[in-house]
């Protein structure tokens, strides 16, 4: 057998999100006797994932952060990197603010390429309006355009190229299995946190505006009110943890929460919650909440969040602009409900790690 066909993964950071834990997964599972992962991510920073990169056979480069007032230099950088790495014919970005740059670049060395889009929005401010221009020419240097979802392909690239035969949808699928429920690891997991006692509900993600943990702390406190068994896990780190810890003082409901930060133990702090709540100002498709679903969770979900919806019974959706106590009362009448094995729901819906990773596999070593 020859060597594998090594692919060029292109990341911010290589931290615990969902576009990384996506990859992540399937890069423990794919068959890398063919296919083998390298990273270039932007900056200094060690990321969660970069020692188990190395011990799967991965390479991680590094490029500067770009800062507009840097173009020059981030420009050279990629021109540095593709004349001395000209093994490469793939590459794959998962950023979008500077994929037109890094694609231009990479097709002028011959690659194929491939942007993919993890979301639906770019938040607010001058930084979002800086990503929309960087972003407007996306389509023109992507071969191939991925997606987590149809309205991730359609706000990237277009309506018309998201129809298109070069685009396609990459479900972010998961090891169904890992999330079967299991009351003696949510037993463990509970008395492990001291919460044996308490009825928990759940938050897995950054620590950032859009996950909008302020809006589930306010939940908290009124869940408090009736009655004082709630307790919030916060899995996840992030810019703002600092910030949020200060507001759970403010709200005098700090005793209530619990910031568990970055976490590798997610399928099965699962098992220890007894409610999900998701209240995002956007989506693109999230890993937590096809997680959450695996594990039979109940989930409590803003209307902002178009895709990830796969079991109904699960999920209840409300507006960010309903009135706090609408959030709280159904987390607080939510009936108890035996918590079954999703895993063959999981997989009839295309969200099994194993299938998406054969079809991604083919894909790589045709365009290749």
């Amino acid at each position: 057998m020859g060597k594998p066909i090594r692919i060029l993964q292109v990341f911010g950071k290589l931290n615990r999100g969902g576009a990384e834990a996506m990859i992540m997964n399937i890069y423990r599972n794919i068959n890398r006797d063919k296919i083998q992962f390298d990273f270039v991510v932007h900056g200094n920073i060690v990321g969660d994932y970069e020692e188990e990169i190395k011990q799967l056979g991965g390479k991680i480069y590094r490029v500067p952060d770009y800062k507009v007032y840097n173009h020059i230099k981030y420009v050279k950088a990629w021109n540095s990197f593709f004349k001395n790495n000209s093994q490469y014919r793939v590459i794959h970005s998962h950023i979008r603010s500077t994929a037109s740059i890094i694609l231009k670049i990479a097709k002028k060395y011959n690659l194929k390429t491939i942007c993919h889009s993890h979301n639906t929005s770019n938040g607010r401010g001058i930084k979002s309006v800086i990503k929309k221009v960087l972003q407007s020419r996306i389509s023109k240097y992507s071969d191939y355009m991925f997606a987590c979802s149809k309205e991730s392909a359609i706000w990237l690239y277009g309506k018309e190229n998201a129809n298109s035969n070069n685009c396609f949808i990459i479900n972010n699928a998961i090891d169904s299995r890992k999330y079967i429920y299991d009351e003696s690891i949510r037993n463990k997991k509970r008395k492990e946190l001291k919460i044996e006692d308490k009825i928990v509900i759940g938050q897995v993600g950054r620590l950032n505006s859009m996950k909008n943990h302020l809006f589930s702390f306010n939940v908290l406190k009124e869940c408090l009110k009736k009655n004082n068994k709630y307790v919030l896990l916060v899995v996840g780190d992030g810019n703002l943890k600092n910030d949020l810890k200060l507001k759970t003082k403010k709200l005098g409901i700090e005793e209530n929460i619990i910031f568990l930060g970055v976490r590798s133990d997610v399928n099965e702090l699962l098992q220890a919650m007894d409610v999900f709540i998701m209240p995002s100002l956007y989506e693109g498709l999230p890993v937590a909440l096809v997680e959450a679903q695996a594990a039979s969770l109940p989930c409590l979900i803003s209307t902002n969040i178009l895709s990830g919806i796969l079991i109904d019974e699960l999920i209840e959706q409300k507006k960010l602009s309903d009135n706090i106590s609408g959030w709280s009362n159904w987390i607080v009448n939510l009936k108890k409900e035996n918590r079954i094995d999703r895993s063959n729901q999981i997989k009839k819906l295309n969200f099994d790690i194993n299938t998406n990773i054969r079809w991604l596999e083919n894909f790589y070593i045709e365009i290749d």
